[in-house]
């Protein structure tokens, strides 16, 4: 370890971060990004079967999007949309979700044990 990982404590925080990314997975819903997305559409080359869940978003996958999104933000990964004075990384997620162009893509669990894959630019969002 050098000495400037050892004094910003740099590698923890990667770990500690990476920890808490595998906590806030839950069983309900699941965030991949769109090339995980696409390797796993090439896998599944099933045909397209019509939308079963609903359009809207719900406030928790709402939540875990902004979440998911601010923090690969503040990790400078690419951002999606002009931004003017924003520098929290929630506030940019939250201006790249009401454009539409958020490039996470939501899968939703159904009980029969299947899935269905939803783009977050696709569904309708609440904004109250």
């Amino acid at each position: 370890m050098t000495y400037q990982q050892d004094v910003f404590g740099m590698e923890q925080i990667d770990e500690e971060i990476n920890t808490e990314l595998k906590e806030t997975v839950n069983e309900d819903s699941e965030i991949l990004t769109e090339e995980e997305y696409k390797k796993q559409q090439e896998k599944n080359t099933q045909e397209k079967k019509k939308r079963i869940t609903t359009r809207y978003m719900t406030k928790y996958e709402k939540a875990r999007v902004l979440g998911t999104r601010a923090l690969q933000i503040s990790m400078n990964s690419p951002i999606m949309v002009e931004i003017e004075n924003e520098t929290d990384p929630f506030e940019i997620a939250l201006k790249e979700l009401k454009a539409g162009k958020i490039p996470l893509i939501i899968r939703r669990y159904l009980p029969d044990g299947g899935y269905e894959d939803v783009s977050a630019s696709e569904l309708i969002v609440d904004f109250h």
